[in-house]
């Protein structure tokens, strides 16, 4: 028998995602859902996942454990958002209403709107100001469901606020349930001073900013927007050369916006993920079905910039990429948090079914951030990161449209989120 300090008790539907991750093509609709199912963990580690009968026979709870009556309602895994941008300060409501009136995204960029703005704004706040913005952020994101967040500086375009928006990443880790995972993104864009340098910028990343960073041993992963208004292909791949030298893991921002070749450098330069791929070419297609890079969509951007083209996700999960859902939570493209909301666009404007989005929540966003061993399953050995949602099965997540369903999260083992609030981890 095992023993348990917690219990999830009789949950209608159980949605494990349990097996080998990545799940590609049609593995992706696999999901593991059980009827009356039952999780059990103890010291925050997964021990039983599974039918009611296979519970009272292989698991004991210790003396004083939680149970929590999950009858009626959905269990999954917690969700996991693959690619944002938390530490920022400053908001862009003013470019929002301007891109309402059809001002378009580059052209605002081309006016010193866009990433510029954040820039100015998150270079005159302090790191505590980074914190507190970055707290209130992350508790809005665990209350949709959210248990672990990748998080990109990029922001600062300089050694010292690069610095201090990965400090923060380091500092919330510290702070909050929701676990940090940070990427360096000093290669978002060229800062203003250097526009008229640009290579002298890219030296400065290569020669002083990436080897600064990797020392503190501040980010996991270095990643680059490759794009015509932001890095070419050739300094793309000059940049990851120099981050993979140095030991980063990467991570490509690839042709959102113009088929640059960004997800072919992806797949050739072994990159963890390519992530936007709006306008990914055919090639980029093939390249990606036949690596082990994730391509990592992010709906809210399409979305939230009104765009009418779309990441081909049928075509990619179709041909057997590697494909994960993220927020892509920023101030600009897709002020959007909420990773519920997310697996409901993956389904209404990307055309996946909902099991294909669960899997690209969870197991496959875990591949994402090479974390597939420990998280995004609910399987004997992982940790319990777990969501009860008021739907009476997975369909409803996304039929019962526009609304949060995330009553309950457990993170690590601990209640921090009960009926649908805040708490203290218990």
């Amino acid at each position: 028998m095992r023993s348990a300090d917690l219990v999830v008790a009789g949950g209608r539907e159980l949605v494990t995602c349990a097996g080998p991750a990545p799940k590609r093509r049609r593995d992706m609709r696999q999901i593991g859902a059980v009827e009356n199912g039952w999780v059990a963990s103890s010291r925050g580690v997964i021990v039983y996942a599974g039918t009611e009968e296979g519970f009272l026979a292989e698991v004991e709870p210790e003396p004083g454990a939680v149970t929590i009556d999950a009858r009626g309602q959905t269990v999954l895994p917690g969700f996991i958002d693959a690619h944002t941008h938390l530490p920022f300060a400053g908001d862009r409501a003013k470019e929002f209403g301007l891109r309402i009136q059809g001002w378009t995204y580059q052209q605002l960029a081309e006016r010193g709107m866009g990433i510029q703005a954040t820039v100015k704004a998150t270079r005159a706040a302090s790191l505590d100001d980074l914190l507190a913005l970055s707290l209130r952020r992350l508790d809005r994101m665990l209350l949709t469901g959210t248990t672990t967040a990748e998080a990109k500086s990029g922001y600062g375009l300089n050694l010292e606020d690069e610095l201090k928006q990965l400090e923060a990443l380091r500092d919330l880790a510290a702070l909050h349930p929701v676990d940090i995972v940070p990427t360096f993104m000093g290669a978002h864009d060229i800062p203003s001073e250097y526009r008229d340098r640009r290579g002298e910028y890219v030296r400065l990343l290569i020669d002083t900013i990436i080897p600064a960073v990797r020392e503190r041993g501040l980010a996991e992963f270095f990643d680059v927007f490759c794009e015509p208004s932001a890095f070419t292909l050739e300094e793309t791949r000059a940049l990851i050369a120099a981050a993979q030298e140095a030991g980063f893991k990467v991570k490509i921002h690839a042709d959102e916006f113009v088929a640059l070749g960004g997800a072919e450098l992806a797949a050739e330069a072994g990159a963890v993920s390519a992530e936007h791929l709006i306008a990914v070419s055919d090639e980029g297609i093939a390249r990606l079905a036949g690596s082990p890079t994730a391509a990592i969509l992010l709906p809210g951007v399409s979305f939230f910039l009104m765009m009418d083209k779309r990441a081909p996700a049928r075509r990619l999960v179709d041909s057997g990429a590697a494909v994960a859902l993220a927020s892509d939570f920023n101030p600009g493209s897709s002020h959007i948090s909420s990773m519920a909301f997310i697996l409901q666009l993956g389904v209404f404007t990307l055309g996946l079914t909902v099991e294909e989005a669960i899997s690209a929540c969870t197991i496959n966003a875990a591949y994402a951030l090479g974390r597939q061993d420990s998280i995004g399953s609910l399987e004997a050995g992982k940790k319990m990161d777990l969501l009860i949602c008021d739907v009476p099965d997975r369909l409803s997540l996304a039929y019962d449209a526009a609304r949060n369903p995330v009553r309950t999260v457990i993170k690590s083992g601990k209640v921090v989120v009960e009926d649908g609030r805040r708490v203290a981890a218990r």
